[in-house]
């Protein structure tokens, strides 16, 4: 199963210029943490898709809100010239994409 299979939404965007974040919601606690226990939900499984060290991610949860929010350093700043997202909204595909 994907992350995408389990969230209820899963969504990114800048958190200034340098930071992407994404929140992950799900719709009870046991979503949220077969995810956090997943061997697959790790810095350094994200670090590999979105080419950042893993001490550069962090995974950051919200039980009483049954979410989960990952930040990390965008690839290049937004609005730079190499930018193809100045939002940051498209990012968080590779993240869904996890086998849980």
């Amino acid at each position: 199963m994907q992350l995408y299979d389990i969230a209820r939404v899963i969504r990114s965007k800048n958190a200034g210029p340098f930071t992407l974040t994404m929140d992950l919601f799900f719709t009870d606690i046991t979503a949220l943490k077969k995810v956090l226990n997943s061997p697959a939900f790790t810095s350094q499984t994200i670090s590999k898709l979105y080419q950042v060290r893993p001490e550069e991610v962090r995974i950051i949860p919200f039980e009483a809100i049954l979410a989960v929010k990952v930040s990390l350093p965008r690839f290049v700043g937004s609005g730079a010239p190499t930018d193809r997202d100045v939002y940051g909204a498209q990012q968080h595909f590779p993240l869904g994409n996890i086998e849980i």
